[in-house]
């Protein structure tokens, strides 16, 4: 189905939309994968332990937000569309739980702030797993044919490192100057405004295909042997994100923490090499890598990014000055765009027709709550065990090493394995 659009070119409208809610979408997680951890950090308790319950908690609500909430939009038909409520809804309640974070902060003992920030992290990533990971990613899907997607997922990657570019680099500035509740004021402002026009702009076809008689029968359907058999390539592709995406866990949350107060860089020069590593690793080479899976394969792209990744992890560990920090940081970054573009659009490729949604849940529960769950908890004991102690505002602190990134760069290669079984395209029955 390609809806909204009668041919392989996507209309104006379409792409504006977008634009539009795949920048706010990221906006959003961008903030919420490093700056709600280092608020965390700096604002209410130096302990990487509570950084990994609090991504793992998130992980775990985004899973099952989205598989649920993505079958329930491939089933809706309503007078606004199939998944145009999901979307546009669930963007403006994204932005107000962004804007809500920092209050618990405010709270005390510590220990009662701490879990706050949990539950209302949890609130967040509900709005944005509804909104976005379920439905507009299954949105991307309808819109978009094998021959032009994975273009249009390199436009969106793009657009996912341009709100990071723009976290980042404001983030220092901003925080600097106005202080952290500014900041996440701005963000969810912004997402609320941006979900507000782009949900108005969806369009989506009618879709007379009758879903199955039960909600739950849909879901358990997924899990039966003639089902799996039938998508045995897209369950073994999520296996290989599995791999891939624990070893990318292990360093992931802990990049700005790493920066400031091991580097002992400050905020804003930390925000800048960022800055300098995403605009190069990410966006320049974003919408080629798009181009390159559509015209080598979505295959050949992904075995490439794989080495590119770890290579530039272990160099990333060995950089101590500024030049050589922002070099090997586009390597990686780099080496994490095409893999994003490449798998993103693979799965796609992958997905049944009439369960696209609930599908993208599927998605999320390999590539979050089984990586966000074990990767931060890895990374968290290295830092943990082999870091530097330290006290910062008065509280006993652990500051993590390199090694979290080596030991993440060799892990990288170990999604290579399942990868070479997986067919690019999807078995059709005759």
């Amino acid at each position: 189905m390609n809806n909204g659009t009668s041919s392989d070119k996507l209309s104006t409208r379409i792409w504006i939309a977008l634009i539009l809610l795949g920048f706010a979408g990221q906006l959003a997680w961008g903030v919420e994968n490093q700056y709600f951890n280092t608020f965390m950090y700096d604002k209410i308790s130096p302990d990487p332990r509570p950084i990994s319950w609090m991504v793992a908690a998130s992980a775990v609500t985004a899973t099952l937000t989205t598989i649920l909430m993505g079958a329930l939009s491939d089933r809706t038909r309503t007078s606004l569309g199939k998944r145009k409520p999901f979307i546009l809804f669930g963007y403006l309640a994204w932005g107000i739980a962004t804007a809500a974070f920092p209050s618990a902060a405010l709270l005390r003992p510590v220990s009662l702030a701490i879990w706050t920030a949990i539950l209302f992290d949890c609130v967040m990533t509900f709005f944005g797993s509804t909104a976005n990971d379920s439905s507009l990613n299954a949105y991307v899907t309808d819109v978009t044919t094998v021959e032009n997607r994975g273009r249009v997922v390199g436009v969106m990657q793009t657009l996912t490192w341009v709100a990071v570019l723009v976290v980042y680099g404001a983030s220092g500035l901003i925080i600097d100057a106005w202080g952290y509740f500014i900041f996440f004021y701005l963000i969810g402002g912004l997402v609320f405004v941006l979900g507000l026009i782009g949900g108005m702009l969806i369009k989506e076809s009618p879709d007379t295909t009758s879903p199955p008689p039960s909600y739950w029968g849909q879901i358990a359907d997924t899990f039966r042997i003639e089902s799996l058999r039938a998508n045995k390539d897209f369950f073994l592709l999520l296996f290989t994100l599995t791999l891939y995406g624990i070893a990318e866990q292990i360093f992931f949350p802990y990049i700005i923490i790493y920066l400031n107060h091991y580097l002992k860089l400050p905020t804003t020069q930390a925000s800048l090499i960022i800055f300098f590593s995403i605009l190069f690793g990410g966006i320049a080479l974003a919408y080629p890598f798009g181009l390159l899976a559509d015209l080598i394969g979505r295959k050949k792209l992904a075995i490439g990014a794989i080495f590119l990744k770890m290579i530039g992890l272990v160099l990333f560990s060995l950089a101590a000055t500024v030049l050589p920090i922002t070099v090997t940081g586009i390597l990686w970054l780099a080496g994490m765009s095409a893999w994003l573009i490449s798998t993103g659009t693979w799965t796609k490729d992958l997905y049944p027709e009439e369960k696209r949604g609930q599908f993208a849940g599927y998605f999320i529960l390999f590539t979050v709550a089984f990586t966000m769950v074990p990767g931060p908890l890895i990374g968290g004991w290295i830092a943990s065990t082999y870091g530097i102690p330290t006290v910062i505002n008065g509280q006993a602190g652990v500051i993590p090493t390199p090694l979290i990134f080596r030991v993440a760069g060799l892990a990288t290669l170990v999604a290579l394995l399942p990868m070479f079984f997986v067919k690019e395209t999807r078995e059709v029955k005759p």
